[in-house]
């Protein structure tokens, strides 16, 4: 196989991920009725109903645009093999290994995400405000965006660096050694994420003894769920948003609910919506997805082998031998 041919292939994967993802966008969309259905008459509040329903067409209508944009941005970029030559610029700067990845991957994510921008503050600064549910500030906006390209820097610059320098030492055996080292790290941000990451962007508070408290906790041992990890977070200084979820495992476990759920929801409400949650948990659905994700990795690095000693690849991305930034 040509590598004119391979880079036709993969512009013809991604054209053809956009365009079964928008489909089914649209069937979705299709299918969703404006007027409420005469099952949840007096169930559900019909101008709630209404709100919600234009609230999702909105975003998918939105969601469209951002799509289109990102998928021709894509195929210029494959078929002008702009990043091939990002990485030949790359390498004036370094020829390290690690270092030139890295070079390469920041450059790519910060001109990405400079592109993206306007559409995150339509987003949060239109769609949201005018459906009300936008608490948001510039500045509250600015803070996440930075904290955000902080932690990429640490966490993913870190992994990147490990994974690389895996490489230069073990070979075509890396993958392996690299499966493990992010299984690791996955178990390890699912087990502290609301402990490390969270208390970055929000406030955590544990909720306070009451009757809430009462019912959840009551909840909790008839489901044979043991409960005492629960917190509050201020959801509220970014959205109206009600939500709650879970994080950890086994003894790590912690519930989170969110200050609007408090304020919006009765007791015997908020303990339905845990129900669910706990369902989740009852069923292994968490235990499941994590497994199911570690196969999915697997797999990809295993591809990321096959890439790395792959000539053809390198020559459709536009340099004369493989290369870990484009593989």
């Amino acid at each position: 196989m040509s590598s004119t041919t391979l880079l036709i292939i993969i512009v013809a994967i991604t054209i053809a991920e956009y365009l079964v993802s928008e489909w089914l966008s649209y069937r979705n969309q299709k299918a969703a009725i404006s007027q409420i259905p005469p099952q949840l008459e007096g169930l559900y509040d019909a101008e709630k109903y209404t709100k919600q329903q234009n609230y999702f067409r909105t975003n998918n209508r939105f969601s469209l645009i951002t799509s289109t944009f990102t998928t021709i941005l894509m195929v210029v970029l494959l078929f002008t093999q702009t990043f091939g030559t990002l990485y030949n610029y790359c390498l004036t700067i370094t020829t390290n290994t690690i270092g030139v990845t890295l070079i390469y991957f920041a450059i790519i994510f910060l001109v990405y995400d400079m592109l993206m921008l306007p559409f995150q503050i339509y987003d949060t600064f239109v769609i949201e405000e005018r459906f009300g549910f936008n608490k948001t500030t510039p500045k509250t906006f600015i803070g996440d965006k930075i904290k955000s390209l902080i932690l990429l820097a640490i966490l993913g610059g870190g992994l990147i660096s490990l994974i690389v320098w895996l490489y230069t030492l073990l070979g075509t055996n890396f993958w392996w050694a690299a499966f493990l080292v992010s299984i690791g790290v996955s178990l390890i941000m699912n087990l502290f994420y609301s402990q490390i990451i969270v208390p970055l962007f929000n406030k955590q508070t544990p909720l306070p003894e009451g009757e809430l408290r009462d019912e959840i906790e009551r909840f909790g041992q008839k489901a044979g769920f043991e409960i005492t990890n629960i917190y509050v977070i201020d959801g509220s200084k970014r959205s109206t948003k009600a939500n709650a979820y879970f994080s950890g495992m086994g003894k790590k476990k912690r519930i989170v609910l969110y200050d609007t759920l408090i304020d919006e929801l009765t007791t015997q409400e908020i303990v339905a919506v845990l129900a669910h949650e706990i369902g989740h948990y009852k069923k292994r659905h968490t235990l499941q997805n994590f497994i199911l994700a570690g196969v999915a990795m697997l797999i990809q690095l295993y591809v990321l082998l096959l890439t790395l000693t792959s000539t053809t690849m390198a020559e459709a991305m536009g340099v004369a031998t493989p290369a870990f930034a484009l593989s």
